[in-house]
């Protein structure tokens, strides 16, 4: 993969600055802003292969901090302040867009934990956000806005989390907008288990493909 630009930017949101990880292929025409709730996701080995392999689809990435480190020291409250989470990723997407390098990228979000929320919210106040991926997370908690969102949504959720996976089917049951929701056989909410996190990607990247390269090269 030709890398066309990669760097550690700083996002101003509100009072705080917040850090990210800016990778964009040569080409690349869409870009996934990761959204979980924490100081440190973006150096998580885990999600930095997934945004590799999003990498290597042609896919321009954002692994991003939603929480400064004195913030993520406050675990339970502001991981699920979804208003707080919420403001914080719609700053950095309306940031993403004046940033010249990726301004003229079609943006998907991909999702975890309270971070799954976070991302749905956004797609309701940002509707020309193309597509959402939410894994292992919890959408339950943005069930007043789930019926009114438009952006297309892939839920994930293992089998072996019964919890986690109720949520989902909850959420799921919620949204009138195109939708899917990807049970994975044998996985728990972490999806480490054996082939576990390779189907999460499968299906995440099948639906960024559909709704973020496709409806780029639809005509107006």
């Amino acid at each position: 993969m030709k890398c066309f630009f990669h760097d550690t930017v700083k996002i101003p949101v509100g009072k705080v600055i917040l850090e990210a990880e800016l990778t964009l292929p040569r080409g690349a025409e869409s870009i996934v802003i990761f959204s979980h709730a924490s100081s440190r996701s973006r150096f998580s080995r885990r999600y930095q292969k997934i945004a590799q392999e999003l990498q290597q689809h042609g896919f321009g990435t954002l692994l991003l901090d939603l929480l400064t480190k004195e913030e993520d020291i406050a675990y339970y409250y502001t991981r699920s302040n979804i208003e707080l989470l919420t403001g914080r990723l719609t700053g950095v997407t309306e940031w993403l867009e004046g940033f010249a390098p990726a301004a003229h990228l079609a943006i998907g979000y991909f999702a975890a934990g309270t971070g799954a929320a976070a991302a749905l919210k956004a797609a309701y106040y940002l509707p020309h956000v193309q597509a959402v991926v939410c894994h292992g997370g919890r959408p339950d908690m943005a069930e007043d806005v789930l019926p009114l969102i438009t952006t297309p949504v892939m839920l994930i959720a293992g089998d072996l989390d019964q919890d986690i996976l109720a949520h989902n089917v909850f959420a799921f049951e919620k949204l009138l907008c195109r939708k899917k929701l990807l049970r994975i056989t044998g996985a728990g909410q972490l999806f480490l288990e054996n082939n576990a996190m390779p189907q999460v990607i499968t299906g995440a990247v099948s639906w960024f493909n559909h709704c973020l390269k496709m409806q780029h090269h639809q005509p107006l």
